[in-house]
């Protein structure tokens, strides 16, 4: 009753707050954006802030239908949503892709409960959020003015909303017209709004890249010039001839151009000038400069896809043929256990012999995973993967197995393959399989055993060659001992198991920080105190963490520098010390440090060889052989 009646009372509030800022009394900035929404959703939507009951949901076969004009930008934006999903994931974030009627086509839940709370409250794919249904929101109130936005929990014009916080970064196609949203939605209570600004800051640099992806994709028979602007970077498509074919919005807004002047076929003269010479090779820098000769600043200049392949290789020339297993070559670094584990995958070949990577979250098993695809005879064949822990239970056996039409209600019409049966002469992926329930553990032993899967009310077997890749961060044999996982499945699963370490435990740490700053900040160049601050800290989220911070860095950094104060690095440590883990740090680091050589590592810690050996072996310190 006292529950019930404190909701009844902060409903109430908020609904005359919401009046107040209609009527002009209301003690906040009259102007702002949030206050001009909710007067839209008073005076043109006719909607009531204390309206509760779910969003409009559209029908699987709606969601087909809705998506179907949107496969490629589907299809181009995937793979950057994915890693946007596996950074903010831990943070319980959803990530949905939208279409422009603010409809979520693509959903990325969190983790476990935050995902139950989403479900509960009809936040995912299907779900329509226009403004004009749901009132002021993240999704619609982005889409209705076409610009970024935080919806910071209360701040929504439906009361019910107000436990969710929403950063949405609207998309523009190769027009600049909308053609959809990136949104990330939490339900976290303990962030604050400054939090979801810099996870906003983090979906608005994904979206530039969507955006940049598409127009290359949709003008890749023309050369394109990313021009720097205060609005950011502008990219401009133009023929053999220089003529203008296409531009971006934001190169729209820095140069006046039209719809009306790219379709005359205006020379790009006209707005920059662009070195002859510096523009006929493969993504080359350039000066731009204006018309009147004034400075734009540096640019790049990418040729057409014809002129890539005829006048230029993407590759340099090698003396002989490309070594397949150089993606794992490149991840393993420097560092003695991975080389290890490389150099016996080099051994093992193409023998179907299934493969467990076991390292923390974030430690970047997915990408491991994909390079032991790559140097395989099945590399020309489909790569499949699924989180078991990011999907509900309740979904797995259909995603994975497959089903017959009509197997269930709410099955396709046409039935679904299942990932098993799409990963025929590929690879199957399984990220997160201690999470796999105990039910689903023996169907998959048996696909292993018998080389053929079950689809959900199907009459005979669909028979399958897969490479079955798995990974997880928890300790599998201890529950098989424990009964938490099939013991014979585990043995299944444990072909070879690849110790994937964290980042605080590689040799090659220093490495791994220079190179993954060069990707995910290419124009900026670090700070000597930042780079102390990087070096030191224990990054508890592995790569994705230290990837997350530098993509933020690169956004926010001053002049192309990143300072200590870019660095969104929060404070860490235990309430406890671990003698063990600050051990085994301490001789992972002499290792480093002495080149993986035992015998000076012993030296260095006034360790006989004997003593460092036994302590390596108890720890699972891997050593180079």
């Amino acid at each position: 009753m006292e529950t019930s009646a404190m909701a009844s009372l902060s409903a109430s509030n908020h609904v005359a707050r919401v009046l107040s800022v209609a009527n002009h009394v209301a003690d906040v900035d009259a102007s702002s954006r949030i206050a001009n929404s909710w007067r839209r959703c008073l005076v043109n939507h006719k909607l009531d802030p204390a309206r509760r009951g779910p969003p409009q949901t559209l029908t699987e076969a709606e969601i087909r239908h809705a998506a179907e004009p949107m496969e490629q930008l589907i299809r181009l934006a995937t793979p950057e949503l994915e890693d946007l999903a596996r950074v903010l994931r831990e943070a319980g974030y959803c990530v949905n892709l939208a279409d422009p009627s603010a409809t979520a086509l693509l959903s990325w839940l969190p983790g476990a409960a935050d995902a139950d709370i989403f479900l509960h409250w009809g936040v995912y794919t299907g779900s329509n959020f226009s403004e004009s249904f749901e009132g002021t929101n993240g999704l619609g109130t982005a889409l209705a003015e076409e610009k970024p936005i935080l919806v910071h929990r209360d701040e929504h014009f439906r009361e019910q909303w107000g436990i969710f916080s929403c950063a949405v970064a609207p998309l523009f196609d190769s027009t600049g017209r909308i053609a959809g949203a990136v949104n990330i939605t939490s339900c976290r209570s303990d962030l604050s709004r400054t939090a979801h600004q810099l996870a906003l800051a983090v979906t608005m640099e994904a979206t530039r890249r969507i955006e940049d992806a598409i127009f290359r994709d949709h003008f890749r028979q023309a050369w394109v010039a990313r021009v720097p602007g205060d609005g950011g970077r502008g990219l401009i498509a133009y023929d053999d001839d220089r003529r203008i074919v296409g531009a971006c919005r934001t190169a729209r807004a820095l140069l006046g151009l039209t719809d009306g002047l790219i379709a005359s076929g205006i020379d790009l003269s006209r707005y920059i000038e662009v070195d002859r010479q510096g523009a006929r090779g493969a993504d080359d820098v350039v000066e731009l400069r204006r018309a009147d000769g004034r400075a734009l600043g540096r640019g790049h200049v990418a040729p057409p896809l014809r002129a890539r392949s005829s006048t230029r290789p993407l590759a340099p020339p090698s003396d002989g043929p490309v070594d397949r297993f150089d993606a794992l070559h490149r991840l393993a670094g420097r560092d003695p256990g991975l080389i290890r584990s490389v150099n016996r995958l080099r051994r093992i070949g193409d023998h179907n012999l299934p493969v467990l990577l076991h390292g923390e979250t974030g430690v970047g098993k997915d990408v491991f995973a994909r390079a032991i695809h790559a140097a395989s005879n099945r590399a020309r064949n489909n790569y499949v993967a699924l989180n078991c822990a990011a999907m509900p239970e309740s979904l797995i056996d259909a995603e994975l197995f497959g089903y017959e039409a009509g197997a269930f209600t709410g099955a396709r019409r046409e039935g679904s393959k299942g990932l098993i049966v799409q990963a025929d002469g590929g690879t199957l992926f399984l990220d997160e399989i201690g999470d796999m329930p105990v039910a689903l553990q023996t169907r998959l032993l048996r696909v292993l055993e018998n080389r053929e899967v079950w689809p959900l009310g199907a009459l005979k077997p669909v028979a399958v060659d897969i490479r079955l890749i798995s990974a997880t961060h928890r300790d599998l044999g201890r529950m098989a001992e424990e009964g938490g996982f099939r013991a014979d499945l585990y043995f299944r699963l444990r072909g070879m198991e690849v110790r994937l370490p964290a980042l605080r435990e590689r040799a090659d740490r220093d490495d791994v920080i220079r190179q993954i700053a060069r990707e995910e900040a290419p124009n900026c160049r670090l700070a000597e105190e930042a780079w102390s601050h990087l070096v030191a800290y224990p990054f508890p989220g592995n790569m994705r963490q230290l990837r997350h911070v530098l993509r933020l860095a690169g956004c926010t950094a001053e002049d192309g520098v990143i300072t200590d104060a870019d660095l969104d690095l929060p404070p860490f440590g235990r309430t406890e010390p671990n003698l063990e883990a600050a051990e085994r740090a301490t001789i992972v680091d002499a290792l480093r440090k002495h080149g993986g050589r035992v015998t000076e590592a012993a030296r260095a810690l006034k360790l006989s060889r004997a003593t460092l050996y036994r302590k390596i072996k108890q720890l699972k310190i891997e050593t180079a052989q």
